[in-house]
């Protein structure tokens, strides 16, 4: 039986990395003196900038501007170690050898790994569509891409989201689907993708995602168009449909990933929307070392485990 192309190419992507691996070994060897002062080096470097980095993000003020001061000296004093002491050759044929490795590696794990056999199926034209639209979602996509417009123009019924009103989106598709609705959708982030998939789910209805949030993970994975997200309106007319899993945890489903900890807790601030960068730098010294930092008690198979920080 003939090997499938995409074993055989991981195979080979497989050795090529392993080859890579060994050529750094052995050129470590053959330099044994510049060789090792270069891993030397870079393992400090790594472990002095990793100071600098958690001092940046655990504190403010005097403190933080040191951890960046630290953070950058330490790969520029690397890199002028490397040149004062002419190892800079030696640093780039290593450097290029291991992310040979690395790229190898990763690819062939890429091709190894099991194809779905699902396969999309054309889907019958909804008569009654429901789409639940986040005009905030995505810095505004649903305004920018005028997609309230054009689904109203396919026909189907567009609840849009009030900024300035908490609004349940599970309930609104429950009350859309007790009124009649034959097809869900979304216009917003992963978040409310999941809260209406759900629902979807729960009633056995199709569900469109509109890819109008800020990452679109979801969309990623079922390999929409991300940056034109009205593209994903025509499925109202001449759609696909394809069943995937859905996730669940304590009863909150998740379409693409369920998080804890630090990053769970900043993007669930209203302010995040608007400001991601500069709401995680004000949020993380309160959330790693200060008075919001938490502790997480877990059970495994009935066993409590040791408290550990809720990072």
């Amino acid at each position: 039986m003939r090997e499938p192309a995409g074993s055989a190419m991981a195979r080979l992507l497989a050795r090529c990395a392993l080859l890579a691996a060994i050529g750094t070994l052995v050129l470590l060897l053959a330099i044994t003196e510049g060789g090792l002062l270069v891993v030397g080096a870079e393992l400090l470097g790594v472990i002095v900038c990793a100071v600098g980095v958690w001092w940046f993000l655990a504190h403010r003020g005097t403190a933080r501007l040191a951890g960046a001061l630290v953070a950058v000296a330490a790969p520029v004093g690397v890199v002028l170690l490397y040149i004062q002491d002419g190892l800079w050759r030696t640093a780039l044929v290593l450097g290029v050898c291991w992310g040979a490795a690395l790229a190898c590696g990763r690819a062939a794990l890429r091709r190894s790994l099991p194809r779905s056999s699902r396969r999309a199926a054309p889907a019958h034209r909804p008569q009654r569509p429901v789409l639940i639209m986040n005009p905030k979602s995505g810095g505004g996509k649903v305004g920018r891409f005028t997609l309230v417009e054009r689904a109203e123009e396919l026909g189907a019924q567009v609840i849009l989201l009030d900024p300035a009103v908490h609004s349940d989106a599970a309930e609104l598709a429950r009350q859309a689907v007790a009124e009649g609705a034959d097809l869900l959708g979304v216009a917003g982030g992963d978040g409310t993708q999941a809260l209406v998939a759900a629902v979807s789910a729960e009633h056995d209805l199709p569900f469109l995602v509109v890819c109008a949030g800020t990452r679109n993970h979801f969309a990623m994975d079922l390999g929409l168009d991300r940056s034109d997200p009205s593209r994903c309106l025509d499925a109202l007319t001449g759609g696909e449909e394809i069943r995937v899993d859905l996730g669940d945890v304590s009863g909150r489903a998740f379409v693409n990933t369920v998080s804890f900890g630090v990053y769970a807790d900043i993007v669930q601030r209203p302010e995040y929307r608007d400001a991601k960068a500069g709401t995680a730098l004000d949020l993380m010294p309160g959330l790693l070392t200060g008075e919001e930092t938490r502790w997480i008690e877990a059970r495994i198979d009935g066993t409590p485990s040791p408290p550990s920080r809720h990072c």
